[in-house]
């Protein structure tokens, strides 16, 4: 029997429409948008409501990081059968879980978090973080990563189930042909040497400045750096750049539906992410993006996709150390001066991100769902019970 089902998030975007259509097709979603694009970090990347019922609500900061969405009180007087909300927003995500155990309904918490933050809102919110980890009557996680923390902070495993963070892959596995790929070098000046690419936020969390003085230390391969994103750290990474005398490139913002273009001149994709005191790389869908297109991966350990199992260390990547440019450097090299291997990890990285799907990310939300569906068990735990 289909549920009514009230999912809260901060905001729609290129990543998540078909995994909300798709779920739509299950039950019946209505999903509400407390960001309006103020909490991503790329306007750019916010898509209107797709094929389901979706609405963005409006709200005003009280303080520079605290907003409240007063359109949420709706959902007091509406009959609904679950909740879900994301780990994000800190007044939406009490006030759901408030809401849905007021009203006595299942609550669902969709998370990415493998780290708590180290910032002092998030030392004095940590207790309460772990009271609505062990209240939840499920939780949703993106990994193996996520669950293994959760498991270490004593949640019951029997309630986490795991939707593999997926993007689309029909909008990335689309093919570039030779000319526009020898077009699209020519048009950026990158005809001669290796192509490394890498796409994010240009912040100190993603970690490029590991990956430019990586390769820096490569002296006796032609490489080119690509960089595609933006972010406060333009001026001073272009500058390091220009000191370490290495040829590179920054592009800024691309849109989404040409991403695969790029992806399929890389001979390397890397996501060097670091951890900071507010972040740790949840996932990096730019890795299954890029996988889409045969790149072979390098990742740090301190991203999720790595951490996750997306990305095999020896099959259709390299996981190195975080904050290690020697590591950096030589996982490049070694996947630079062996064609076949590289061969082999763009083969398998095809492979494995086809079963890599939204179809099983919502297979995870459905089980879930069903999960907290089920008549309540005697010795359940009440949301004030130790």
């Amino acid at each position: 029997m289909q549920k009514k089902v009230t999912f809260v998030t901060h905001v729609c975007t290129h990543y998540t429409i078909k995994l909300f259509e798709l779920l739509s097709e299950k039950h019946k979603f209505k999903f509400y948008f407390t960001g309006s694009g103020r909490n991503y970090r790329d306007k750019n990347n916010e898509v209107p409501c797709g094929n389901f019922d979706g609405k963005y609500l409006k709200g005003v900061f009280i303080f520079p990081k605290f907003g409240m969405t007063f359109g949420l009180f709706k959902i007091l007087f509406e009959k609904q059968d679950i909740f879900i909300k994301t780990i994000v927003d800190r007044f939406a995500l009490p006030f759901v879980f408030l809401v849905a155990k007021i009203l006595i309904k299942p609550f669902i918490l969709w998370t990415g978090m493998w780290m708590h933050p180290n910032t002092f809102f998030h030392k004095i919110s940590y207790g309460f973080t772990k009271f609505i980890y062990r209240h939840s009557d499920a939780i949703i996680v993106y990994g193996e990563h996520v669950k293994r923390y959760l498991v270490g902070l004593g949640i019951d495993t029997e309630k986490i189930f795991i939707a593999p963070h997926s993007v689309d892959n029909t909008l990335f596995d689309l093919t570039a042909s030779d000319v526009e790929k020898s077009q699209l070098k020519k048009n950026l000046g990158l005809n001669g040497g290796k192509i490394i690419l890498c796409v994010g936020r240009l912040e100190e969390c993603k970690g490029h400045k590991y990956l430019i003085e990586a390769i820096a230390m490569i002296k006796d391969i032609p490489v080119t750096l690509l960089l595609i994103g933006r972010g406060s750290k333009k001026d001073a990474l272009e500058q390091q750049c220009k000191s370490s005398s290495i040829k590179y490139r920054f592009l800024g913002y691309v849109p989404n539906d040409q991403l695969y273009r790029y992806f399929s001149i890389a001979e390397i994709f890397v996501l060097p992410s670091i951890t900071t005191k507010d972040f740790k790389e949840p996932w990096g869908l730019v890795i299954n993006e890029a996988m889409n297109q045969g790149c072979p991966i390098i990742a740090t350990d301190a991203v999720g996709a790595a951490a996750g199992g997306l990305v095999e260390n020896g099959k259709n990547g390299l996981i190195v150390p975080e904050k290690n440019s020697l590591a950096l450097k030589e996982a490049i090299e070694a996947l630079l001066r062996d064609q076949k291997l590289r061969d082999q990890m763009s083969q398998s990285s095809r492979e494995r991100i086809k079963k890599w799907s939204i179809e099983k990310m919502v297979t995870g939300f459905i089980s879930a769902i069903d999960f907290v569906s089920q008549p309540p068990q005697k010795d359940s735990v009440g949301l004030f019970q130790s």
